[in-house]
């Protein structure tokens, strides 16, 4: 037996701020909570993609994420750099030398993530 990634959670503090960054960078649809929290689906087309819970907390982050998200374009990597700092995302340093195969960014709250230049997928 193994186990698969199903969900990917994160603490926010301001709900509508991520739902609304997270849900433009991912194409996913936002069913919002009554609770504050809010749970991201991938569209139809993403079998198997994990949905993200965004589940509110009342402190920012603080420190470098011990674990983060890495995101493959659909197209240019270098287009979606842009497209996502116009949503909200920030160039982030967290060590990088600049010649690896991503780009790190950081969401609304802090939270890095990188954008990968190429797919992670076996070939």
């Amino acid at each position: 037996m193994v186990v698969r990634v199903a969900q990917y959670t994160l603490d926010v503090v301001d709900l509508d701020l991520m739902a609304g960054f997270w849900a433009a960078a991912l194409g996913y649809a936002v069913d919002a909570g009554g609770d504050g929290s809010a749970k991201l689906h991938p569209p139809d087309d993403r079998v198997g993609a994990p949905t993200v819970w965004l589940q509110g907390s009342g402190t920012p982050k603080h420190g470098k994420n011990r674990l983060h998200l890495d995101v493959v374009a659909d197209g240019d990597p270098a287009d979606e750099v842009s497209r996502l700092i116009g949503l909200g995302a920030r160039p982030a340093d967290v060590g990088q030398r600049s010649d690896e195969g991503f780009t790190v960014l950081a969401d609304p709250e802090g939270n890095e993530f990188c954008v990968l230049h190429s797919s992670p997928h076996r070939r």
